[in-house]
């Protein structure tokens, strides 16, 4: 399948060379500030199989795990685009609301995680809910 996106200016575009790990909400308040919504919308991919092009920048903070998360985003529109965290080597969370709109239009979330940050008036249950990171 693969997928396609690009931030808001168009500046930084990526391409994913196979299909998403996870697609779900991310609920933790990183993520809820990061985003400035209620919530992440993520697509979990395989690190070594996306390609970014354009000029990004990164801000990184320490997550729960104690290793840094790099928040990637694009520094002309400042459109987050990723996250990279060095607890999971091998995977990055790209923001689905970057996806090119065909791909956003097929995404089937079904994954939560950090339920224990979920605001209450989010009354949307997805089929897997995870408190904290699933293992």
């Amino acid at each position: 399948m693969g997928l396609s996106g690009h931030c808001l200016c168009g500046a930084v575009k990526y391409t994913v060379d196979a299909d998403p790990i996870i697609v779900g909400y991310d609920h933790c308040d990183d993520c809820q500030r990061q985003s400035g919504s209620t919530y992440s919308l993520v697509v979990v991919v395989p690190k070594d199989k996306l390609t970014i092009t354009g000029t990004t920048k990164s801000f990184a903070k320490n997550g729960t795990s104690g290793k840094a998360v790099h928040r990637i985003f694009c520094p002309e529109c400042g459109s987050p685009i990723a996250h990279d965290p060095e607890a999971a080597p091998p995977i990055i969370a790209l923001k689905g609301g970057t996806l090119s709109e065909a791909d956003k239009k097929a995404l089937k979330p079904d994954t939560e995680i950090w339920t224990v940050g979920k605001l209450p008036f989010c009354q949307e249950h997805l089929a897997k809910p995870f408190e904290h990171m699933p293992q």
